[in-house]
């Protein structure tokens, strides 16, 4: 199985001036959780990285520094996320069938649900790991993110029908290339690949995912992530 890992943002919403990715968390870089649970994945025998060329020297070292088994490579990210794994698809190895990306933030994610994902794509053509949602979701209408209007609740949909998505999500190669190509030429903006299987009406299946996968994007997600890393390493 081949994994593509966008790693291409910025550390905005972290409050930083670089790549959240390369925060310390347990005294080793985002990144590097993520990419060692990878590694273990025993489905997994590619990994792409998608990141920008300001950022590569410290993520070639954070690859160096876990001594990788498998190929690890490097691919010129994107504006967007959107983007940047339409780049990284275009440099998976030729003959490649099936991908997994998942978030570089999310680095909780085990090598037991890389496996998982990477066991059900072999029956279908495209997956993500989610999770039930526990809490009550509300529909906002006229919801000024600068607080000057008073928003007000729409509609509050069944929660039993809703999962929050996570990553890693599994395509077939080809068919995602070819909804991504539509995605260019309809102008689409979407912030994952399942978005764009859904609007070319294709087939999309859950898998599972865990609680504890988390996308590390704010300085709370970064003590949460700290804590959940600490119950599985005491010694840490």
């Amino acid at each position: 199985m081949y994994l593509l890992i966008p790693a291409a943002g910025s550390g905005k919403r972290m409050g930083g001036d670089r790549n959240k990715l390369l925060l310390s968390l347990l005294d080793q870089p985002i990144l590097w959780w993520t990419l060692k649970a990878a590694i273990a994945s025993d489905a997994i025998e590619w990994i792409g990285i998608i990141c920008q060329p300001i950022d590569r020297p410290d993520f070639e070292g954070i690859v160096a520094a876990l001594k990788a088994p498998k190929p690890v490579v490097f691919i010129q990210g994107g504006d967007t996320r959107q983007e940047s794994v339409y780049n990284g698809l275009q440099r998976l190895p030729e003959g490649a069938q099936r991908v997994l990306i998942h978030d570089g933030a999310r680095c909780l994610a085990t090598a037991e649900l890389f496996d998982r994902c990477a066991s059900v794509l072999q029956g279908c053509a495209g997956l993500i790991a989610a999770v039930p949602v526990k809490d009550t979701i509300k529909v906002v209408e006229d919801f000024d993110k600068n607080g000057s209007d008073r928003p007000e609740v729409a509609s509050t949909p069944d929660r039993s029908k809703l999962w929050a998505a996570q990553t890693p999500q599994g395509f077939e190669v080809a068919t995602l290339k070819d909804a991504h190509s539509r995605g260019v030429r309809e102008k689409w903006a979407v912030t994952d690949d399942a978005a764009l299987f859904e609007k070319c009406g294709l087939s999309v299946r859950i898998v599972e995912g865990e609680e504890t996968n988390l996308k590390v994007t704010t300085p709370q997600d970064l003590a949460i992530a700290e804590f959940i890393l600490r119950q599985r390493h005491p010694q840490s």
